[in-house]
């Protein structure tokens, strides 16, 4: 099979359900922004030397995949796409990943910019990456179905990574970066 179909060349899209879409259109922004974050994990797991996250994020990949076909599906057509979807029970996997990390971690004590070691950089990445898939997703939602649960994993999601981040620092013995204020010129 070839990877190049020519059926896109003129700027749409097959849906899963047969629907042909603009390749502008908001549903394959939220999708493209959901495989935008995908990638950017991958590059994560590639940097990261603790094999429990990797496992972490692994999983979640393999969340976003699952997320990015439900929403690549026709919703005006019932299309089984042969996989269980993302259900509560992710959101509260995450929430569970959350607690686990943040004994680790030092309180925060003040807002602080996106760095430390390579991989805590490349999961601040994929935090405003998941948030602009977030952002995508919700204003699909205001015009096409989509299911809350979808909603709720990315915004946990979002959470999570920036908890990997800190704690990806902290097991490095590498402090998070501090925002410092801009003094006035006067």
């Amino acid at each position: 099979m070839k990877i190049y179909t020519k059926t896109g060349d003129r700027g749409d899209t097959a849906l899963f359900g047969g629907a042909r879409v603009s390749k502008a259109s908001q549903r394959v922004a939220a999708y493209g922004d959901v495989d935008d974050r995908n990638s950017v994990l991958g590059v994560v797991v590639a940097h990261s030397a603790d094999d429990a996250m990797r496992a972490d994020l692994r999983q979640i990949q393999s969340d976003l995949f699952v997320l990015g076909a439900e929403l690549a599906k026709n919703p005006d057509k019932q299309v089984d796409l042969g996989m269980p979807l993302i259900a509560e029970a992710d959101v509260i996997r995450l929430e569970g990943q959350i607690d686990v990390q943040d004994p680790i971690l030092a309180p925060l004590k003040a807002f602080i910019l996106p760095g430390g070691n390579v991989p805590a950089a490349f999961l601040h990445v994929a935090r405003t990456t998941c948030r602009r898939a977030e952002r995508a997703v919700v204003e699909l939602a205001k015009t096409e179905p989509v299911r809350e649960e979808l909603i709720r994993y990315l915004n946990r999601l979002s959470d999570l990574l920036f908890t990997l981040a800190r704690a990806s620092n902290a097991r490095a013995g590498v402090p998070d970066v501090p925002w410092v204020g801009r003094r006035s010129a006067t």
